[in-house]
């Protein structure tokens, strides 16, 4: 943090889990950015532990032995410019190797991975380095061509040299809202097979309408065997973009009940995941809001018609009191039922922390579970009930993984570790088609706050749900075939 309020330094970067060197097992990348303005590194707060790179993880998971990681970052060739948001990953040139796309406040960077444990640059060449403050990022295949395309969400018009100063009520300098800067519209690129990408923003409609992106999730919503994109903004209606099979998307989100509040009102629409909540066969939203708004739970009919159900699962009123900057369904405890897990921060100063003289004072207090009255995780883990219901149950009901500064983070995605069920929690999104490796796509969602020696980030790796009796899309896409929950 450089201490000057500049807007970005609210939002945290992403970590992604991907199998980079196809070892079988998940390696890590955390995004890391630069310091922003003309201060030195000697005058962050608070102050870095090593130098400012993003950090790529190899995992070096041995049967019986406790987990660890090797950092291989300078090995692999990786180098991050700017001040880094998320990452989104997918194999884009569909060698069998997964690639980075790294999101930033311009221009973004794609890191092919040349499948010998080093990657290799290619954003200019790809045309893919949108230089817009980028946050958010999902590789799909919308054309079902069989090759990764990627939506790119953008948030707002911002640089230094224009950042606008604001000011708390009690008259001291905060950071300002999203509405003072204008909305920077996304892009969306097409896979043209070869390595590179084009851009089919204006073609494909999606530019016809845009706002400050925070988050985005691919998934075929209206289950016509076409993934569909739905894409959270700031403050402004969010966006569902159905994919009319002939490269062009229609947004549907205000009749489809999932743009706007309840009560007709946009929302801080900040983190994002889908999952089939009800087990229905089909894709339902979860979104973390600002304080005071209340999370919100979308259940789809099965046709891409919403119905906010966050009062009725008992979501709404115990997140009321928070802000939460990510979210990730997961099935913590095996019953064949998706649970949720937010994580929550704030966007403006902590007054008892600053009256405490922290050096990073966005900080929002704790969390407790109803059974217990202490304190131990800056998250909400809400339990899926048989009856449809989320019951908190936060306080050490995850062994969950947080990248964060001081009480600051966001919420990544799930994975089971071992047999013994431990669920670390990191942030990136994985969605498609499981008889297919080219179908595999990813997504991120970003909002949040820096970090210590990096900030906290969200990307998250997600798969579907696997119910019994049901492989196929919901099966988790393992070498050499898929595997289904027994």
């Amino acid at each position: 943090m450089s201490g000057e309020f500049y807007y970005p330094e609210i939002m945290p970067p992403g970590v992604a889990l991907l199998d980079y060197d196809n070892d079988g097992d998940l390696d890590v990348f955390v995004v890391q950015g630069q310091m922003l303005g003309k201060k030195p590194l000697s005058a962050a707060k608070p102050q870095p532990q090593g130098p400012l790179n993003s950090r790529l993880y190899r995992n070096d998971l041995q049967p019986g032995q406790p987990l660890h990681f090797t950092d291989v970052t300078a090995a692999s060739g990786i180098v991050t410019r700017g001040y880094t948001m998320g990452v989104a990953t997918g194999d884009f040139d569909n060698d069998g190797c997964v690639d980075l796309y790294v999101t930033a406040l311009g221009p973004n960077q794609l890191f092919k991975n040349n499948c010998d444990g080093t990657f290799t640059d290619v954003s200019k060449r790809s045309g893919t380095d949108d230089p817009a403050w980028s946050v958010s990022a999902t590789f799909f295949d919308y054309d079902r061509d069989g090759w990764l395309d990627l939506f790119v969400g953008n948030y707002l018009q911002y640089s230094i040299e224009s950042n606008i100063h604001c000011f708390s009520l009690s008259g001291s300098m905060d950071y300002c809202p999203p509405h003072v800067y204008r909305f920077a519209p996304s892009h969306l690129y097409h896979n043209n097979h070869d390595g590179t990408f084009t851009d089919v923003t204006v073609k494909s409609g999606v530019a016809r309408e845009f706002g400050p992106a925070l988050g985005t999730v691919a998934a075929d919503f209206n289950g016509d065997g076409w993934l569909d994109l739905y894409v959270a903004n700031d403050g402004q209606p969010n966006q569902l973009w159905i994919n009319q099979h002939d490269g062009t998307f229609k947004n549907s989100a205000l009749l489809a009940g999932a743009a706007l509040s309840p009560e007709g009102s946009a929302k801080s629409s900040m983190g994002i995941d889908a999952g089939d909540f009800d087990n229905d066969g089909d894709e339902d939203l979860f979104i973390t809001e600002l304080v005071g708004q209340g999370d919100d739970l979308y259940v789809n009919d099965g046709t891409g018609v919403f119905e906010d159900r966050s009062a009725r699962a008992g979501i709404r009123l115990p997140s009321l009191p928070f802000t939460g900057f990510g979210a990730g369904w997961l099935d913590v405890d095996n019953d064949g039922w998706l649970d949720v897990v937010t994580v929550n921060g704030a966007v403006t100063q902590n007054i008892e922390a600053l009256a405490r003289n922290e050096p990073f004072s966005l900080q929002q207090r704790c969390q407790a579970s109803a059974q217990e009255q202490h304190c131990q995780h800056d998250g909400l883990y809400w339990r899926h009930e048989r009856e449809m219901r989320l019951a908190d149950v936060a306080p050490g009901a995850l062994d969950h993984w947080l990248q964060r500064l001081d009480r600051i983070s966001q919420v990544v995605r799930v994975l089971v570790m071992n047999s013994e069920k431990r669920v670390p929690v990191a942030s990136h999104e994985l969605e498609g088609q499981a008889h297919d490796r080219k179908a595999r796509q990813a997504s991120t969602r970003i909002p949040g706050s820096a970090g210590e020696s990096f900030r906290p980030a969200t990307l998250s790796i997600r798969k579907h749900p696997q119910r019994p009796g049901r492989c196929g899309q919901y099966a988790r896409r393992i070498r050499g075939g898929c595997q289904c929950k027994t």
